[in-house]
């Protein structure tokens, strides 16, 4: 576990401070403080798998195959950031556990619905996903289509069962915030912007209005969530909403200079695919090392609007860190 500081004063030495505005890839965290919160970062990404592996149907009779590539999909790794935001949030305010870990579910299966439907012929037709076939190349599209929907449609079912929270109000306020923020009015409207390409315009305004729907969205559902939950004030949701979308941001601009530069070895799927398909993102429209200036302006901020909370969110203040040097 990583261990609090003992201020609410930047846990950061002032020479890793330098080499970010350097722009020096992973020179932001010392060997000793990553490999804490990679730590943190996989005992959530276990829980969440096993959470998963509890509540999702089992493959068996006719719907056998379906079950399977929804399994496949769902319990195929990744960094579960999301319910890490979740369960990080919650717990500066010492949410229950139980409530915290069933919203997270309910939110790494409406990114997995995302990423499914993401990686059809029809979108951006991916071949590969952390390090595996996507989920159309290991079934078949209509199967992967179908485990898309039933993920999505499985996430509100698990907010609302009382045993996720026992306030009726609370469910329900849970629910129709996760539907604006997959829906028409977040994720599926930057995901339409996306599939747009150039047609939206290649102006800053333009595409970070679509990458702040696109992933943006449920980031900060996942960071709200656990404020709501956690019953925080109004102040403090609105300071740690605000983090949400500096790190929302920043997170997407780490993900466009990795399609850039990255490598398959790395991601775990392909690279260069935003170039290829002509579409536009804040690399094609910042270049390279403008991104990276505002990626570090972006950790800057996410980090002042934590300082309402003190040492309660020094897990938040160093995952900053650790998404803006991620490899994958």
């Amino acid at each position: 576990m990583l261990e609090r500081p003992r201020s609410s004063a930047k846990s950061f030495p002032a020479e890793a401070h330098r080499q970010r505005r350097l722009h020096q890839p992973g020179a932001l965290l010392t060997p000793a403080a990553m490999s804490k919160l990679e730590i943190r970062l996989k005992e959530t990404a276990d829980q969440i798998n096993v959470a998963l592996d509890a509540l999702l149907p089992k493959a068996q009779g006719s719907d056998a195959r379906l079950v399977e590539a929804i399994r496949y999909a769902a319990l195929s790794g990744g960094k579960r950031l999301r319910p890490f935001f979740t369960l990080e949030a919650g717990r500066i305010f010492d949410a229950d556990e139980s409530a915290l870990m069933r919203v997270a579910v309910a939110i790494e299966c409406v990114h997995t619905y995302s990423l499914i439907h993401d990686d059809l012929p029809c979108m951006d037709d991916d071949d590969l996903r952390r390090g595996r076939p996507t989920l159309h190349r290991a079934f078949d599209e209509a199967t992967a289509l179908l485990a898309g929907d039933a993920l999505l449609t499985f996430a509100f079912e698990v907010l609302g069962e009382p045993v996720t929270h026992s306030d009726p109000q609370m469910r329900c306020k849970l629910i129709v915030a996760l539907a604006k923020a997959a829906g028409a009015q977040g994720m599926v409207a930057g995901q339409a912007a996306d599939m747009a390409g150039g047609d939206i315009g290649s102006d800053l305004i333009a595409v970070t209005r679509m990458n702040r729907l696109k992933t943006g969205a449920l980031i900060n559902y996942a960071v709200d969530a656990g404020a709501m939950i956690g019953c925080a004030s109004e102040a403090e949701k609105t300071a740690l909403s605000r983090y949400a979308h500096d790190v929302g941001l920043a997170f997407q601009m780490v993900d466009d200079l990795l399609d850039a530069e990255g490598v398959v070895r790395d991601t775990g799927k392909a690279v260069g695919k935003d170039k290829d398909r002509g579409k536009v993102n804040f690399v094609t429209v910042l270049g390279a090392d403008a991104t990276r200036d505002r990626i570090a302006m972006l950790a800057d901020q996410a980090k002042q609007h934590l300082s309402l909370f003190g040492p309660r969110a020094y897990v938040l203040n160093e995952a900053v860190d650790f998404i803006i040097t991620r490899r994958h």
